[in-house]
């Protein structure tokens, strides 16, 4: 028999518990689900579910987020053409995840209908939740303006998205609360409809002045890390701007986006002060949006952000950041293997992308 390592009996340990977990909550709903009976059906003690898992709302958001990175691709012929297409895409892919009528209270589909209520109990989660789904809407902006035909009005699709974001939201707590309401032909409908939708957007720099200082040393990230938008490798090690972002502070990725130059690699690090139940939900939220655009957008339209979790803190570590807190906002510019710039504090993401060496 071979024996398994401590990092292999750990993760073993975390799959059987995350295994065991959605049958629980397939089976009771969050509210009566027990990690007795969680750790019961993992065959473990509850002591080894709470040494994977700070509780039972992070073991749920677990759960979802595991389910929903795993969520199946639907095939597109061919990638959408323009804003109109893409947005009905979107909502398309979106309308496969709503409950149905005919659903069993137990479905999979069902699992996540306890969540919003949960996410919005406490203060400590509904304000990343809003952090979070603003980077939603920062991502599905920046994917809209790139395509736009040439010749279209120039100008800022975050506004737009919010939108589209809040139809598609809405319609999946109405499909929970009220199944058979939502009729998904015309939730897709909607969202063609709302590609002309003129909001006024517009793209402005706040005045803010971080502390900055430059030749911070030379810059040697650890590990492997994926960037949560394409699913691949986020190669840390090129030159671009690197914004180590707490839960609190993810909007200010929009600032490095629009200030760094063309063609330069921008990376949001996100880092919190609870990761063992917040990056859960982080990645959950981040990937009801993300498993859109990759189906909804060509390749070529994909936003020129990636989203790293940064869930040991390492990555903080090498940016300078011992302590990450959920308003973090640290900055630095890479340029060839060294951090040019370093900066700290409201501002650090437009100062470091925007600045000139």
């Amino acid at each position: 028999m071979v024996r398994l390592t401590r990092a292999e009996a750990q993760e073993r340990n975390r799959a059987k518990v995350l295994a065991a977990a959605r049958q629980e909550f397939a089976e009771r709903g969050f509210r009566d689900a027990k990690i007795d009976g969680i750790a019961e059906r993992a065959d473990l003690t509850r002591g080894a579910v709470y040494s994977n898992f700070p509780g039972k709302r992070a073991l749920y958001f677990a759960v979802l987020a595991d389910l929903a990175e795993r969520a199946p691709v639907t095939a597109r012929v061919e990638p959408a053409r323009s804003v109109r297409e893409a947005l009905a895409a979107v909502a398309r892919v979106w309308a496969t995840r709503l409950p149905l009528m005919g659903d069993d209270d137990h479905a999979p589909s069902r699992l996540g209908t306890g969540l919003l209520p949960e996410i919005l109990a406490d203060e400590a989660t509904w304000k990343p939740f809003a952090q979070l789904m603003r980077l939603n809407a920062i991502l599905l902006g920046l994917a809209v303006e790139r395509l736009r035909a040439p010749g279209e009005p120039d100008g800022r699709q975050v506004r737009l998205a919010e939108a589209v974001l809040t139809v598609l939201q809405g319609a999946g707590q109405l499909a929970g609360a009220a199944p058979g309401f939502v009729e998904p032909f015309d939730l897709i409908r909607v969202c063609e409809q709302l590609a002309g939708l003129d909001l006024g957007d517009r793209w402005t720099v706040a005045p803010m002045l971080p502390q900055v200082r430059e030749g911070a040393g030379a810059w040697s990230p650890p590990g492997r890390a994926v960037d949560a938008v394409s699913g691949g490798p986020a190669r840390l090690e090129r030159d671009g701007v690197v914004a180590v972002l707490g839960l609190h502070r993810l909007s200010a990725a929009e600032e490095a986006v629009r200030a760094a130059p063309p063609g330069a690699e921008v990376t949001a690090v996100v880092v919190t002060s609870a990761p063992g139940e917040l990056l859960p939900l982080a990645r959950l939220v981040l990937a009801e949006v993300v498993t859109c655009l990759r189906q909804a957008f060509p390749r070529a339209a994909w936003p020129r952000l990636r989203v790293v979790f940064d869930e040991s803190g390492a990555l903080a570590a090498a940016a300078g950041v011992a302590a990450p807190r959920d308003m973090t906002e640290v900055a630095i510019r890479v340029e060839s293997g060294r951090i040019a710039l370093r900066a700290e504090g409201f501002g650090a993401c437009h100062a470091a992308a925007s600045a000139r060496h």
